[in-house]
């Protein structure tokens, strides 16, 4: 079996999912995970595939069809026979964040846990009103994943130092 990421953009719609499952079906795939939402007013995504060699033909045609209906499908092929990934070593974080939204809170934390070693897993953000003023709120909503011999409070020290600087609180707990 070979797998394929399909990366999807396009204007959202009701019925795009299903075509994309269609198009999966259609070659003998199984579809194995997905992140799909709207965003900005488009609907955004990708999802991983299982499909055997000989159906990727089919694949391609199926989401050419998908890319006739407005929706931008890419494929990319995994390496060779993908296998489950080794369980990774390090500890695990759920990381928290809200503040008042200005430009430069990605890059400032997220450089901050690069500088680390430690790897996202899944980031989330999302704007809201703030209940008083009405100003907006940004959050991120994370998994990091540290590596051997990093600590959860050398990650809590490394935000700590610059969550003055960008104004937001942030939490840091051990994933279930």
């Amino acid at each position: 079996m070979t797998q394929v990421v399909l990366s999807v953009v396009g204007s959202d719609r009701p019925g795009l999912t299903q075509a994309l499952a269609a198009a999966v079906v259609a070659a003998g795939g199984n579809w194995l995970e997905s992140h799909l939402s709207q965003l900005g007013g488009l609907y955004v995504g990708s999802v991983l595939v299982e499909v055997e060699a000989d159906g990727l033909p089919a694949l391609r045609a199926g989401v050419q069809k998908v890319d006739a209906q407005g929706l931008d499908v890419r494929l990319a092929l995994l390496d060779g026979v993908v296998a489950e990934p080794p369980a990774p070593a390090g500890a695990t974080l759920d990381f928290f964040l809200v503040g008042q939204d200005q430009p430069g809170i990605v890059n400032d934390v997220t450089a901050a846990l690069a500088a680390l070693g430690a790897n996202i897993e899944s980031f989330e953000t999302w704007i809201s009103a703030e209940p008083q003023t009405g100003l907006p709120l940004f959050h991120v909503d994370a998994q990091l994943r540290l590596p051997d011999g990093l600590s959860a409070a050398t990650v809590q020290a490394a935000l700590e130092n610059i969550s003055a600087e960008i104004m937001v609180d942030f939490t840091l707990d051990p994933a279930d």
